[in-house]
């Protein structure tokens, strides 16, 4: 080992240079991370450390410039064989942060991407010292040339070396100095190495036009600079200033954005609402989902949210009401970027033609309205005119009114089906591709040429239930990835029942840190969209050798408990693996249908004699009956402790053979569905249990925090108006008034104010138990003091990690110190931040999705004439220029204009009927009136109205259904039938 000397030169707290001298130390063994080593250099490389495979033609040694600016090229799967120097890995977090260092260090940890960390300025014979009058560029560079040069004389020639870099001088000095080590350009590389791979050059070529055209379009400022890191660090910590994450407003883009502040990020006492930041002056090039730093204004200046709707994109200027004034502030300085790929559809041609002219940078328009618009350079406007496509944002100075990006690849053309799925899938930044073939190889065979086994060994360690248990499932009609099955039975003696929930044993076939292992966390959960799915693990598990199937033998895990015949209280509890064979497959109407006590047929027992079939149905009818029971049980003990039922809009497209929408199919509530769901929530808290109870610091479980009181707002006067008071202090004290919240004239009245209750509610979450107390690992909306998800580990990641954890807390009985090869909390932390990511993902792509479904249903309908676009609404919220409602009939909720651009306002006739008159509009808490020349009208929280629904189409951005008011009376003369229409079938 070598004892050298470093010279850094830091800024401090203050601004200041200082100049740092730090020993530095050169060793000769430093490993090298290729499977072609000689010196065997990899002894001291990591266990789980990443080697370069040996059987690519060369690697490929990006200097620190193509890092920083191209690394997204360098992101292609189909390069191999990539060293990543330490000098570049430190230029690039120097240069452009900590989110791109971490994006770097993804990929260096990503076992399906070929590349490896070389620690160059620790290895003996390639570091280089910095020469005195050198650029840092120019030293960054040699280093990289170096380490190429090391690499092929340490592989001793057996393998070629190319440097990419973009700067010229570095090729024409280094170019011809050692052969075997080549020095060109990116371009060269891509073009000479890659011919195929279109996709990388048309990104490189894109990034490329953009920083060569990246100069400031003026000295004038249009924004404020940003406060340096320390500033905001400081102010921060004093309370100056606020951090939250940006949310705008997308009915309001140019006018409100606001900022919820993060648990103590606020010292301010006062403050227990969002931050208003009024303009885009005051937001200060933050851009949606930023993590930003607010300084709030004075209290003069503070406004309110705005009361108006806004009609389609547009803005609406004329409507200002405001609320009460609420706490108002403006942007000083990013704390995180947290930029993404975004969508975009280029203008116009009239507007592209003027943008044009004497450049070409493009302002092209983002699908997300919330996002400005991004200035781009490309030559391909015209020929894209009628496109969607992704592009990344690179920066946005002080100087420049839109941020800065570059076009990244086509995702095809606006308004076609693939595309619009295809651009809410890139929006929520999911990203799914097929299965690779190195992932389909860990996969087990089942054909009939090769049928699929169980193993003697795993039968014999397993407890067999597979001819003493009646096991079923119940899933939706159609389901393939059956997670969870269902066995009831009274035990000898008739003192006791046996209840037991039986999960698939992912686990076994998916094992801790393989390539599938790693794919299903990246994805963390399967994505279902209105035409399809996008499934976290390959078809032969999901759909086949793990989904528990009628007839067929499976592994699975199990939770069973032991209770009390008459109290059902649990006398003792079993977890641990099993073998099982799934009587019946039914679905959920076909359950609920042989409870009713209907004559309707089961499958499996259509091809039996009249006895045997009538003495099997009678055992499966028991079991249901009995799990009814005890589901019911299981439910009025939660009830007891304040579980709260809420009520969700859930609305499935249904689709014809040609996959075209034939209707819109509102979720339909029956009692098996709570039965099913008691039971799935009973094993998911006794597994939060066991688990915590052995892992108290490395536990994965689910926490649901209480909501905030102001957000119950809507909900409190909404019931005020109809008379029923609501009490949000507690969980039980909200679940006990919204019981007696009926109105028995209307029962819609309580199913929507609990739609405004869920609305009201925070998100639940993951979280390693090590990293929060533990008074806050409580389920507000469940009522439980520990919750987990285990039952649906085809489709959660969360559930297999669960898995893992439940198997270890089961051995850790038998086989001490056996928790140390699970995941610390740190790790499991972050694993819990990432699977709730992608569950937010999830649940926006599949509103989404079910939206553009719900217009592409009424998009080829006649809404003049067509019966099927007439339907009752509820008014469940005032505006200033109109009303909110739902639409049972089809799960809708928007808005219904009493005011329009003209400034006419809705009229009513004496049939009923609204016409367009001048006029002026009252509004009060509970109701808003329409005065005009031939009398005033009122509209009601929670009156029955007929609207109209139409689509109002889109260029840029998704189309949206338009809701018009057609009368101010229901759709239907009775209003049972109503009702009627929110779990039933269009």
């Amino acid at each position: 080992m070598i004892k050298t000397e470093k010279i850094l030169h830091l800024k401090s707290s203050r601004g200041g240079k200082v100049r740092v001298v730090r020993e530095h130390y050169l060793r000769e063994q430093v490993p090298c991370g290729s499977a072609l080593c000689q010196a065997q250099c990899q002894a001291q490389w990591q266990h789980d450390g990443k080697v370069l495979s040996g059987d690519v033609t060369h690697y490929v040694v990006p200097d620190a410039g193509v890092v920083r600016d191209f690394l997204e090229v360098l992101e292609f799967r189909e390069f191999r064989g990539v060293v990543f120097t330490q000098t570049a890995c430190q230029a690039l977090q120097n240069t452009r942060g900590r989110r791109h260092y971490n994006r770097l260090r993804g990929l260096l940890k990503d076992p399906r991407y070929d590349c490896v960390l070389f620690a160059n300025e620790f290895q003996q014979f390639s570091y280089c010292a910095r020469g005195r009058g050198e650029t840092q560029e120019k030293w960054q560079t040699r280093c990289v040339y170096h380490a190429a040069v090391w690499y092929y004389n340490h592989l001793a020639g057996l393998m070629s070396v190319v440097m990419i870099t973009e700067d010229q001088e570095a090729i024409k000095e280094y170019g011809s100095q050692n052969s075997g080590v080549y020095v060109i350009s990116t371009r060269e590389y891509l073009e000479s190495f890659w011919p195929d791979l279109h996709a990388a050059q048309e990104l490189y070529a894109s990034i490329a036009q953009t920083l060569q055209e990246r100069e400031s379009e003026g000295a004038e400022k249009e924004y404020s600079e940003h406060l340096p890191a320390e500033v905001l660090e400081a102010g921060i910590k004093s309370g100056r200033y606020i951090q939250g994450t940006l949310n705008v407003n997308k009915h309001r883009t140019q006018h409100e954005a606001f900022v919820r502040f993060e648990g103590s990020a606020s010292k301010n006492a006062e403050l227990n609402s969002d931050v208003l930041i009024n303009g885009m002056k005051h937001r200060n090039r933050a851009i949606h989902g930023d993590v930003v730093a607010v300084e709030l204004l004075p209290r003069g200046e503070w406004k309110g949210r705005s009361m108006a709707l806004t009609e389609g994109r547009g803005e609406e200027k004329g409507e200002d009401t405001q609320s009460q004034p609420m706490p108002t502030g403006r942007i000083v300085g990013i704390i995180q970027r947290n930029w993404r790929d975004y969508v975009v559809t280029f203008p116009p041609r009239e507007e592209l033609q003027s943008q044009s002219r004497n450049s070409q940078k493009i302002l092209v328009i983002p699908w997300d309205c919330r996002i400005p618009k991004i200035r781009i350079s490309t030559q391909q406007a015209e020929a894209l005119q009628d496109h969607r496509v992704i592009v990344r944002v690179d920066s946005w100075e002080s100087t420049s009114l839109y941020p800065n990006g570059h076009s990244v690849r086509v995702l095809g053309k606006a308004g076609e089906v693939e595309t619009e799925i295809q651009t809410i899938l890139v929006e929520n930044c999911i990203h799914v591709p097929p299965f690779s073939e190195a992932q389909l190889r860990e996969m087990p065979v089942n054909s009939k040429e090769q049928p699929w086994q169980m193993d003697q060994a795993e039968i014999s360690s397993r407890k067999d239930l597979r001819d003493t248990h009646l096991v079923f499932s119940i899933d939706p009609l159609g389901c393939e990835d059956v997670d969870d099955t269902l066995s009831v039975r009274t035990l000898p003696g008739g003192k006791r029942l046996e209840l037991g929930v039986h999960i698939a044993d992912v686990t076994h076939f998916v094992k801790e840190g393989s390539l599938t292992d790693l794919e299903a966390r990246s994805r963390a959960t399967t994505y279902y969209l209105a035409d399809r799915r996008y499934d976290m693990l390959p078809a032969v598990l999901s759909a086949d050798l793990c989904s528990l199937l009628g007839g067929v033998d499976r592994y699975a895990m199990s939770v069973i408990w032991e209770l009390d015949a008459e109290s059902l209280a649990v006398c003792s509890v079993w977890y641990g693996r099993t073998l099982i064979r799934s009587s019946y497959q039914l679905h959920y109407e076909l359950a609920q249908s042989l409870l009713n006590g209907e004559n309707v047929k089961v499958p499996e027992l259509a091809l039996l004699e009249g006895s045997v079939r009538d003495q099997k149905l009678a055992e499966l009818l028991q079991a249901l009956e009995q799990l009814t029971r005890v589901a019911r049980h299981l439910r009025s003990q939660r009830d007891k402790g304040g579980a709260l039922e809420l009520e969700g809009v859930e609305v499935r497209a249904q689709l014809d053979e040609d996959k075209n929408i034939a209707a819109l199919v509102p979720k339909q509530p029956l009692e098996v569905h709570e039965t099913v769901a008691e039971c799935m929530i009973y094993a998911n808290h006794w597994v939060a249990r066991k688990i915590q109870e052995c892992f108290p610091h490395q536990a994965l479980l689910r926490r649901h925090p209480p909501p905030r009181q102001e957000f119950f707002n809507q909900l409190i006067d909404s019931a005020k108006s109809r008379g029923f008071g609501i009490d949000t202090r507690s969980n039980k004290a909200l679940a006990d008034s919204l019981d007696q919240a009926v109105d028995p004239e209307d029962p819609l009245v309580n199913r929507l104010l609990r739609v405004m209750a869920t609305q009201a509610m925070s998100n639940a979450l993951y979280f390693s138990t090590g990293s929060c107390p533990e008074d806050q690992y409580y389920h507000y909306g469940l009522a439980l003091d520990r919750y987990t998800h285990f039952t649906s580990p085809i489709r959660r990641y969360a559930d297999i990690i669960v898995h893992r954890l439940l198997m270890a807390a089961v051995q850790s009985e038998k086989e001490e110190c056996f928790h140390k090869s699970l995941a610390s909390n740190k790790d499991l932390e972050e694993i819990a931040h990432h699977i709730n990511n992608r569950n937010r993902a999830a649940q926006h792509t599949q509103k989404q999705s079910t939206e553009l479904f719900q217009c592409l249903y009424f998009r080829d309908k006649d809404p003049l004439t067509d019966e099927r676009c007439m339907a009752d609404a509820i008014i469940y919220a005032i505006r200033a220029n109109g009303v909110l409602v739902f639409v049972p009939r089809y799960g809708l909720k928007g808005a219904a204009y009493l005011k329009n651009r003209e400034s006419q306002v809705v009229s009513v006739g004496d049939d009923g009927g609204c016409v367009w008159q001048v006029g002026t509009l009252q509004r009060y808490p509970d109701r808003i009136s329409s005065c005009t020349s031939t009398g005033t009208n009122t509209f009601h929280l929670f009156d029955h109205v007929t609207v109209r629904i139409s689509v109002e189409t889109s260029r840029c951005h998704s189309d949206n259904l338009r809701l018009e008011l057609i009368r101010n009376k229901p759709h239907h003369s009775a209003r049972g039938r109503v009702s009627d229409e929110w779990s039933g079938p269009v």
